[in-house]
Order: structure tokens, then sequence, then C-alpha cells
């Protein structure tokens, strides 16, 4: 997942692809990246799109960097192309 802090609006974007073409889904969050305030909205917007609460996921990699992994539990592939669409082949 690659990240926009200061986006302008908490908003999924859609799937592209990072530098080794895999892919990635890209979400813009108007928090700031100080403080953890992105990460915590990061973690609120996709909690959202899924319909899960915020205690369902967490980020486990990319703290501090745009690119995060997340662990999402209580949701399976099914609900994840649901939420975000299917990442392109």
């Amino acid at each position: 997942m690659r990240v926009t802090p200061r986006g302008g609006r908490d908003a999924v974007d859609g799937w592209g692809a990072d530098e080794a073409g895999r892919p990635v889904l890209k979400l813009r969050v108007s928090a700031a990246a100080a403080e953890g305030a992105a990460n915590a909205a990061v973690v609120q917007l996709v909690a959202k799109q899924l319909g899960v609460p915020k205690s369902c996921v967490a980020i486990v990699r990319g703290q501090t960097a745009r690119v995060k992994q997340l662990e999402i539990s209580g949701v399976g592939a099914a609900d994840l192309d649901r939420a975000f669409g299917r990442p392109p082949a």
C-alpha cells in the first residue's frame, strides 16, 4: 500500500504499480505524517472501507515510510476485492 499524507482528503485512489511492477494499493489521507496521525488515518480508512473495527487493522511494516504493509484480521480475499477492487494482473 502506498500512502500520500496531506493528500487533501481520505480516499482510496485505486491500484498502481511500484518500481518493480508489483501491484500496490494507493491511499491518500488528509492527516500529516507527524506524530503518527497519518498512520492512524490509514488504519481508520481501511477499517471503514472493510467494515471492520480499527482494532482489526495493524500496520506491520513501514510505520515511517509511504509504503506500508498491513495485517487485517477477520476478512477474506473476497472482502478485500469488494472493498478495493481486484489488483491488476
